[in-house]
C-alpha cells in the first residue's frame, strides 16, 4: 500500500477531529472500541438523554461544518462523508430507531459484553479500568431499558423472535458460568494482579463489579422477558419505509430495492452454476454440489480438530496471505503486517474482525465464535474467511485506514464505519483472491463460491422477506415470510446449522445489514469498472494495485461518496 503523502492539518480537519472527542466523551464504548486511549474506566449511557445528546453533537458538527469550504479534495470527501453519515444518524434518531435496538448480534445486549474483548489487559490500572466499567454497567442496562420502554410506547418493539434470543443470552450472561465471572477470574487478570494488598483492591472491586453486571444482565433479563415480550409483535418484517432507512444507512448509497432483490435471484442462480461446475472437477461427471461436499468432508487432510487447530491454521493461513500480497498487489505498511487470529470467549457462531487501536498496542484480530457442539472445522470452507476477515480483506483496509495518520483526520481513520463499504470490500477481497489464483484449488473455490451463494442468498432473504416480495415458485411461491425463508436459507448456506440457525436470526432482527456484504462487493466491482472504462478512454492502462491505494487510503466512506471521489 502506498505511503500516504503528508498534508497540513485544515480547518474541516479540526472540527472532524473535535467531533471523535465529543464522540468519545458520549459513548465511551465507541472510543474503546477505536482504540482511544483516557476513557476505559467510563461508561456509555444508553438512556434517551445519552441518544439525543449523541444527536445534538451531530446536528452542532454539520452547522460548524457548514460554514467551512474545502481547502482541497481531502476535505471535499470528508464533508460529503460527514454530511452522509451524520445526516443518516439524524434520520434513524428522529425516527426513534435507536431506542429500540434489540437483536440477536448487535445491539446493547451484545455491545455492553463484547467490548470487554477489545479492553486493554497488560497493566493494574488496565483492571482498574475494567473494573469501574463492569461497576457501571448496571447503570448502562437502566438506560437501555428506560430507551426500549420509551420506543414501546411510540409502538417500536423489535419482534419477539429478537426478545427471546436476547433473553436467552442475557440469561447466560447472568448464569454462574457467566462470561464476567471467568473474565475477572481468568489467566490474564491472574497475570498482572498479584498479591500485593492495591492488587488485592483491584480484585475485590473486579469481584463486586462481575456480581454487578450479572445482576444487571438478570434484570434485562426479566424486563425483556416479562415486559417487553407481551409487547412484541410477531411478525419479523420491518416494512418497505423502514428498510429503505437502514439500507441507505448500511451501504452509504440508495439502490432500487426491487432491481436489487431481481439481480440477488439472478446471481444467486449464477454462483450456483459456477459451484456446480467445480463440483464436476471435484467428485467426477455428473456430480452435484452436495456430492462435492461430501467428498471434501471426508477428506482428512482438509479437516482441522478442535478450536485450537482452527486457531493455529487461521494464523498460519493469514501470515501467508500477508507475505504473498505485500510488495506484489499491495504495499502493506509495517504495523498491519500483525494480524492476531483468535477464539472469542463467546459461543454464539459469529466470525467477526476489530481493528487495531490508534497507537497499535492493540493489533487488529480475527475473531471466531464457536458454538460448543461444533468441534470440527474444514479448510475448504474457511479459507475464503480468513482472506475476508484478514488480507486483503478487513485487516488490509482497516489497517490501512488507521496507518493514514499523515493524510486522514481522526473521524475519517478511526469513527467512520459503513458496512456497505467494509463488507463488500471483504467480499470484493475474496472474489480478487480466487482472480489472483489464490482459490485454484477446486475445494477451496468451491469454499469461495459457497460463501459468496450465501450472501447472494442473503439479499434475496432480506429484501424479500422484510419487504414482503414476492418468492419464487422452487421456494414455495407467495410472499415471502420467516417459515419460508428457513429452508431456503438451509439450502443455501453450508454451515452447521447451529451457525444457520444464528444467522437466520440475524437477518431478521437486523434488516438491510446482510445483503450490505454482497450489494457493496456490487458497488465495488462498479466502481473499478468505472474506473477501467475511464482509463480505456485515455488510452490508459488499468493498474488494479494503484485503484485499490487510491481506494483504501480513503477509508471508510459510504459507497456513493467512494465512487465520486475515485471517479
Amino acid at each position: 500500500m502506498t505511503t500516504p503523502t503528508t498534508r497540513t492539518p485544515t480547518a474541516v480537519d479540526a472540527v472532524a477531529d473535535s467531533y471523535v472527542t465529543r464522540i468519545a466523551e458520549i459513548n465511551p464504548l465507541a472510543a474503546t472500541a477505536m482504540g482511544l486511549s483516557g476513557y476505559d474506566h467510563l461508561m456509555t449511557d444508553l438512556s434517551p438523554a445519552g441518544h439525543e445528546a449523541s444527536a445534538e453533537a451531530g446536528r452542532a458538527v454539520l452547522r460548524e461544518l457548514d460554514r467551512l469550504e474545502p481547502a482541497d479534495d481531502v476535505d471535499r470527501v470528508t464533508l460529503a462523508a460527514m454530511r452522509e453519515r451524520i445526516g443518516l444518524e439524524l434520520e434513524l434518531h428522529e425516527a426513534g430507531e435507536p431506542l429500540a435496538t434489540l437483536n440477536n448480534i448487535a445491539s446493547p445486549v451484545q455491545e455492553l459484553r463484547d467490548i470487554f474483548d477489545v479492553m486493554p489487559t497488560g497493566t493494574v490500572e488496565a483492571w482498574e479500568n475494567i473494573a469501574a466499567r463492569l461497576n457501571a454497567l448496571p447503570g448502562a442496562v437502566e438506560g437501555y431499558i428506560t430507551s426500549l420502554r420509551t420506543a414501546a410506547e411510540r409502538g417500536n418493539v423489535a419482534a419477539i423472535r429478537q426478545v427471546r434470543e436476547t433473553v436467552t443470552q442475557a440469561r447466560e450472561l447472568a448464569g454462574a458460568e457467566s462470561f464476567f465471572t471467568t473474565f475477572v477470574n481468568g489467566p490474564e487478570a491472574g497475570a498482572v494482579l498479584d498479591d500485593s494488598a492495591a492488587c488485592s483492591l483491584v480484585r475485590k472491586e473486579l469481584e463486586h463489579g462481575a456480581t454487578a453486571a450479572r445482576e444487571a444482565y438478570d434484570t434485562l433479563a426479566g424486563f425483556l422477558e416479562s415486559e417487553l415480550a407481551p409487547q412484541a409483535p410477531e411478525q419479523d418484517a420491518v416494512g418497505r419505509d423502514r428498510y429503505a432507512l437502514f439500507s441507505r444507512v448500511f451501504l452509504g448509497a440508495e439502490v432500487d430495492l426491487d432491481e436489487t432483490y431481481q439481480w440477488g435471484l439472478e446471481e444467486l442462480a449464477r454462483v450456483v452454476a459456477e459451484q456446480e461446475a467445480v463440483a464436476r472437477q471435484i467428485a467426477g461427471p455428473g456430480a452435484t454440489v452436495e456430492d462435492a461436499v461430501r467428498v471434501l468432508d471426508t477428506d482428512p487432510t482438509r479437516k482441522l480438530l478442535g478450536t485450537d487447530a482452527l486457531k493455529a491454521w487461521m494464523q498460519e493461513t493469514s501470515d501467508a496471505a500477508i507475505v504473498a500480497l505485500n510488495g506484489t498487489h499491495f504495499d502493506i505498511p509495517d504495523p498491519v503486517l500483525t494480524l492476531e487470529c483468535m477464539i472469542a470467549p463467546t459461543q454464539t457462531g459469529g466470525i467477526y474482525y476489530t481493528p487495531p487501536s490508534d497507537d497499535w498496542s492493540r493489533p487488529g484480530r480475527m475473531w471466531w465464535s464457536v458454538p460448543p457442539e461444533v468441534t470440527e472445522f474444514n479448510t475448504w470452507r474457511e479459507k475464503t474467511t480468513v482472506f475476508h476477515e484478514g488480507v486483503p480483506g478487513h485487516h488490509l483496509q482497516c489497517g490501512q485506514a488507521v496507518f493514514a495518520r499523515d493524510t486522514l483526520n481522526t473521524w475519517r481513520r478511526l469513527a467512520c464505519w459503513v458496512s456497505g463499504h467494509g463488507e463488500g470490500w471483504a467480499l470484493y477481497a475474496e472474489r480478487l483472491m480466487a482472480d489472483l489464483g489464490y482459490m485454484d484449488d477446486p475445494g477451496d473455490r468451491l469454499g469461495m463460491l459457497d460463501a459468496q451463494r450465501m450472501r447472494a442468498a442473503r439479499v434475496v432473504f432480506d429484501i424479500g422477506v422484510h419487504l414482503g416480495l414476492p418468492a419464487p415458485e422452487q421456494w414455495g411461491g407467495g410472499t415471502w415470510d420467516a417459515e419460508k425463508a428457513w429452508p431456503f436459507l438451509k439450502a443455501n448456506v453450508n454451515m452447521a446449522e447451529a451457525f444457520v440457525r444464528f444467522e437466520y436470526n440475524r437477518y431478521l432482527g437486523w434488516p438491510g445489514q446482510a445483503p450490505s456484504y454482497k450489494v457493496g462487493q456490487r458497488l465495488w466491482e462498479q466502481t473499478r469498472d468505472e474506473a477501467k472504462a475511464a482509463a480505456a478512454a485515455r488510452g490508459a492502462e488499468f493498474d488494479a494495485k494503484v485503484f485499490h491505494a487510491r481506494a483504501l487510503n480513503l477509508g471508510s466512506v459510504g459507497l456513493d461518496v467512494l465512487r465520486e471521489a475515485l471517479a
